[in-house]
């Protein structure tokens, strides 16, 4: 397993790392928990990358969380069983994926997942992470949350709203009905990775889905004490 430093220089350390990272970060102006730009990478399907970072082997876990995410994950995770940790940077992608993807972590037991700092995990990716013990979120390290929804789906309204009313009415039955299921497994997720579901009832489902012209913020950025508060992370960052 990873090797710490003494906790007094490592805390020391990271924090001068993080006052220096958001004294040169622009906040954003619709989300004001977050920054404007945060670092989850751009890549459209998550790679993965086995690397050896200060003498510890991870997996760098970075791009948008796809449905064949899984099975690249139990793939690259047998062929480097050696791994010591995950480092997730990501905007996120598929809710059901990410989900499965946490599954396939915890079944690798002993596997850190970290959120390094100055890096950023979005949406799903915070599933993804959640299936790691222990679970580490270094001070400038983001875990970005918000509403799960199916209505960014623009394709399917769309092609309903042509169709006529009752496509339309169909169409939404079907998000509220698949909304109201994604949520049963989110609140099940959090509770066999032993993240509080207050989580969800306090923070992520508080958030919009979409922004309003009332209130354009859809995403929220937690504390360091938030993210210990709420057991996202449950060993310290650094």
């Amino acid at each position: 397993m990873s090797s710490f430093r003494p906790k007094g220089v490592r805390s020391l350390a990271a924090l001068a790392a993080f006052a220096a990272l958001t004294a040169a970060t622009p906040m954003d102006p619709a989300n004001p928990t977050c920054p404007l730009n945060p670092n989850w990478s751009t890549s459209p399907t998550m790679t993965l990358t086995p690397a050896v970072r200060n003498g510890t082997k991870v997996l760098l876990a970075e791009g948008r969380i796809d449905a064949g995410l899984p099975d690249r994950l139990t793939k690259a995770l047998a062929a480097n069983p050696e791994t010591e940790e995950i480092w997730l940077r990501s905007p996120g992608g598929d809710a059901r994926a990410g989900n499965a993807a946490g599954r396939v972590v915890r079944s690798n037991l002993g596997i850190i997942t970290r959120i390094p700092s100055g890096w950023a995990c979005f949406s799903a990716c915070n599933f993804v992470f959640m299936g790691g013990q222990p679970r580490l979120v270094d001070p400038g390290g983001l875990f970005i949350v918000h509403m799960f929804t199916r209505t960014g789906d623009r394709s399917a309204i769309d092609m309903s709203v042509a169709m006529g009313t009752d496509a339309t009415r169909d169409l939404i039955g079907d998000i509220e009905q698949d909304a109201a299921l994604l949520a049963s497994e989110d609140n099940d997720f959090l509770i066999r990775m032993g993240v509080s579901r207050k989580l969800l009832t306090e923070v992520m489902y508080r958030q919009k889905a979409i922004a309003t012209e009332e209130d354009k913020s859809t995403r929220r950025c937690l504390t360091q004490d938030e993210v210990k508060g709420y057991n996202v992370a449950n060993n310290d960052g650094g």
